[in-house]
């Protein structure tokens, strides 16, 4: 029998202008596809010249300034449309998607198609709904009380996996893939009987613990800082809110 973590992944990463999923861009992704553990990876990547100023901030971790985006890179209409069309592929063809912090990734995906495409993530995916891996929210549910930090660089320490250009949006995805697959061997005795669309559901109702949780300490900190509990997508903001 194949598990899950054996079997055929494909996982999606950005790059991005800033960490404001309703009004930051994308600047960069990448979908990576792997049939098997170890096996030779299929890397699709996408440049995007965002139409709006990139602060030395985002620069600063992944290194696409705005001039070589906009000598580069492509107009954001098409490549969202290509982005969501790949990952609806992969749905439909029953490879779970691993994701990251899926609430940034899919989100911001989803607000780009809402703003240049004027459609949605939801509306590529209706006849093949998502099913997603997020390492982070698996790694803090099933090792919760291991104490440190949990980004991709963490997670890659801690589970033993290569991270090649850091902030590079195909060598993430790949990072963020090799890890899903070594928390399934890791923790294989709690997770072999689940599929991974077991897994997805039972995702966003651990993801919404843990941003309970998370909320509980903001405002013990003295820190009133809201966190949303939707996983893997959020809700579109009401109008009067956006």
């Amino acid at each position: 029998m194949t598990y899950w973590f054996d079997g055929p992944l494909a996982a999606f990463d950005t790059e991005t202008t800033g960490v404001d999923v309703e009004e930051d861009r994308i600047v960069s992704a990448a979908v990576v596809v792997q049939d098997t553990p170890g096996g030779r990876p299929r890397t699709t990547r996408w440049l995007v010249d965002p139409g709006v100023p990139v602060p030395p901030a985002a620069t600063a971790v992944h290194g696409l300034t705005e001039d070589h985006l906009h000598r580069n890179g492509r107009w954001p209409s098409p490549v969202m449309e290509e982005i969501a069309r790949l990952l609806a592929e992969q749905c439909a063809a029953a490879r779970p998607l691993v994701v990251m912090n899926a609430p940034f990734d899919l989100t911001l995906l989803d607000r780009e198609l809402r703003r240049h495409r004027a459609s949605s993530l939801t509306r590529y995916l209706e006849n093949a709904p998502l099913c997603v891996l997020d390492p982070r929210v698996l790694d803090k549910h099933l090792d919760r009380y291991r104490k440190g930090r949990r980004t991709l660089t963490d997670l890659c320490a801690h589970y033993e996996v290569e991270l090649g250009a850091a902030h590079d949006a195909a060598a993430d995805a790949l990072a963020s893939l090799e890890v899903v697959r070594a928390v399934g061997r890791r923790f294989a005795a709690r997770l072999e009987r689940l599929s991974a669309a077991e897994l997805h559901t039972l995702q966003a109702v651990w993801h919404a613990a843990q941003a309970r949780g998370l909320q509980a300490w903001f405002a013990r900190s003295g820190q009133p800082e809201p966190v949303d509990p939707a996983w893997p997508l959020r809700p579109e903001l009401p109008a009067a809110a956006a």
